[in-house]
């Protein structure tokens, strides 16, 4: 069985989701993009010598049944895409990858295999599974990176330098938050943390705060509605490190490394979805290792059986 793996056409996303030493481990013949590892500068070679084929993006779409991308597929890759192939790895159908999941997968019947840390799904036209072979929370290091780095990131492009004058709201004590406490406790910030069982005491306080980080994601619902952002102190920076998207703070928009904060009612908002691509030869040990021991070294088969 051949394993096509692509480089992440995502804007601005440096992370490389396999590492020469795993491909011993995988399950079946892998073939890599051409220029693969070029961000850590691994050449084609080290991955030849390693067992793997090197071809050309459009070739591995042609010959592989099953694609793995770290990141969602962007439209340069839609004319590539054939019936019935299989994408892993984090497409987010219900988040930042909808659109594409609700238009391209489901008029070419393509499957999607979200690898999400904690509720890793197949999603097949109408059907989502939940995948209990992946084992949860397997890449939670990935996401206190993410948390790390979404803070770091957002204060460095908003020109800030934390201290203790500035008050900050933490939402969540979960691995994006317990990463972006890991930077937060760097400075001495006026730190207050909040979880569901106290969120209503964080809204009643919303207007305190210079700096709120959000590090919950969830399905439904909203932890901060519009009416709530109308109170959030003018100049305040809102960090939405689990990036969700008109999620967890209402009608927040995604943004980019390269563009990663907006201001909208005098509030800033900084809602990057790749933000541990910033400190990729990090995240690409981590990922290597945990994707080749949950992911790669599975039959792609396994997954697709938990449909009807």
């Amino acid at each position: 069985m051949e394993m096509g793996f692509v480089k992440p056409s995502y804007p601005n996303e440096n992370r490389v989701a396999l590492l020469p030493e795993n491909i011993k481990n995988c399950f079946g013949q892998v073939i890599v993009e051409k220029d693969f590892g070029v961000s850590l500068g691994i050449s084609d070679a080290e991955y030849e010598n390693s067992g793997a084929i090197v071809l050309k993006r459009q070739e591995i779409f042609e010959r592989c049944d099953f694609i793995y991308s770290l990141k969602l597929l962007q439209p340069c890759d839609y004319d590539l895409l054939r019936d019935e192939q299989v994408i892993i790895g984090w497409s987010h159908p219900t988040g930042s990858g909808s659109d594409f999941f609700n238009t391209i997968c489901q008029q070419r019947k393509i499957r999607i295999v979200d690898v999400d840390s904690q509720f890793p799904r197949i999603y097949y036209l109408e059907q989502v599974k939940d995948l209990p072979i992946i084992p949860k929370g397997f890449i939670n290091a990935n996401s206190r990176l993410a948390g790390f780095s979404s803070v770091q990131h957002a204060l460095m492009s908003h020109g800030l330098v934390l201290d203790c004058s500035q008050k900050v709201a933490l939402l969540s004590v979960g691995n994006v938050a317990q990463g972006a406490l890991d930077f937060l406790l760097k400075f001495s910030p006026q730190l207050d943390i909040f979880t569901r069982s106290n969120m209503n005491d964080f809204i009643k306080k919303i207007n305190q705060y210079d700096i709120i980080v959000n590090g919950v994601e969830i399905d439904t619902g909203h932890i901060i509605n519009n009416n709530d952002k109308m109170r959030i102190k003018k100049g305040a920076l809102v960090i939405d490190a689990a990036a969700d998207g008109d999620g967890a703070i209402q009608g927040t928009k995604y943004t980019t490394i390269e563009n990663p904060i907006y201001v909208e009612d005098g509030v800033y908002y900084y809602v990057v979805n790749n933000s541990p691509s910033l400190l990729y030869r990090e995240a690409s040990l981590l990922i290597s290792n945990s994707f080749t021991e949950n992911i790669y070294s599975k039959s792609p088969e396994e997954f697709i059986r938990f449909l009807n």
